[in-house]
């Protein structure tokens, strides 16, 4: 979590900026994933400047404008490219030919609800591969975002908030009960997106290949959802299978992803 967001949450500083529905002429993206009644929508951002960590060192990257999708990604869009419920007729060229994850060892939504509730135990090559679908069937160059591009959002979304304004927003250990909730049910913050702290972890791309999520669970502390999570065996402790799945994280429920677009 960058300092000054860290520094809010434990002091309580008066937001400079509220939170709340979509900023004044801020329009929102929606791109339909053709064949269904589901559709993605995004937010455009601004371009800008962000430090981040790159092994250790803190490194400042700039970073291109770019559009973030307003929920992590649900089941009700994952499902459509999981299980390939999306028609072969009519597709564009290339999407036949995407690979689609194996069969899950257990149940991934681990009973906290499907419909309309953030994908988990999702793997970060899964998440990569949802983007890559999602850009053939689509026609838009989708992906899952940089570490940079996360963080840049997460300073336009919350600012200088108090602890109040993203206790307000953020599912996290002492409000969620222990499960995941649907997307988009508590208040959007300042850039008109849902469930950036909290909820499910999201995957990221980070400089140096690491893989890590950010924004933090259900399961975390108010003060730790902003946190920066690195993977670890335990993620995947009790996949029987050999090698371990590069599709589902058996013991990762908490961990989701959303996507971005390019220009």
């Amino acid at each position: 979590m960058p300092c000054h967001l860290r520094e809010a949450l434990l002091t309580g500083a008066v937001a400079c900026l509220p939170c709340g529905a979509l900023p004044a002429q801020q329009s929102v993206i929606v791109d339909s994933i053709p064949g269904t009644l589901i559709a993605i929508e995004l937010v455009s951002l601004d371009g800008g400047s962000v430090t981040v960590d790159s092994a250790g060192r803190p490194v400042t990257v700039q970073v291109a404008p770019f559009a973030m999708a307003r929920t992590e990604v649900t089941w009700d869009a994952y499902d459509v490219f999981a299980l390939g419920l999306d028609a072969p007729e009519g597709l564009p060229p290339g999407v036949d030919a995407v690979a689609r994850p194996s069969r899950p060892y257990g149940a991934p939504d681990w009973g906290f609800g499907h419909a309309g509730y953030p994908a988990i135990s999702v793997t970060r090559e899964a998440a990569e591969a949802f983007a890559e679908w999602l850009s053939l069937v689509t026609g838009y160059r989708y992906r899952v975002p940089t570490e940079a591009e996360w963080l840049l959002a997460l300073e336009r979304a919350f600012g200088a908030a108090d602890s109040a304004a993203i206790a307000e927003r953020a599912w996290r250990r002492d409000n969620a009960d222990g499960t995941t909730h649907p997307v988009a049910v508590r208040a959007p913050d300042r850039l008109g997106v849902f469930d950036l702290l909290g909820n499910a972890a999201e995957w990221v791309r980070t400089l140096d290949g690491t893989r890590v999520t950010r924004g933090g669970s259900y399961r975390d502390d108010l003060y730790d959802v902003g946190a920066r999570a690195r993977q670890t065996s335990r993620w995947n402790e009790t996949d029987p299978q050999i090698p371990k799945s590069r599709w589902w994280l058996s013991d990762g429920p908490f961990v989701g992803f959303r996507v971005v677009r390019d220009p």
